[in-house]
């Protein structure tokens, strides 16, 4: 869980909150009026945070062609197969054969 602490508080104590940051691990999330306003991080954890951003970006544009390809495949045979109705219409007619 995070440390919160307000802005207030938090600019007397930055040089404390920096080590318990960096040296304790923590996370502090500094508040004004009782709302989040900003979060402390270690470097490596903001490393992270950009990693996992970034491997969410680029699975997000993998998906996206996997859609627009699909997409195009559709269109593709929704296409030929209007078109072969048109070309390919019914060219016999079967008719029972004779009764003799």
């Amino acid at each position: 869980m995070a440390y919160e602490i307000p802005v207030t508080q938090a600019r007397a104590e930055l040089a404390d909150l920096i080590n318990r940051v960096v040296y304790g691990e923590e996370h502090v999330v500094v508040t004004r009026h009782g709302k989040p306003l900003v979060a402390l991080v270690s470097a490596a954890d903001l490393a992270r945070l950009e990693s996992l951003k970034s491997e969410e970006a680029e699975a997000a544009a993998a998906e996206e062609r996997v859609i627009a390809s699909v997409s195009a495949i559709r269109s593709v045979a929704s296409a030929s197969a209007s078109g072969e109705r048109a070309d390919f219409g019914i060219v016999a007619k079967h008719e029972p054969p004779e009764r003799r």
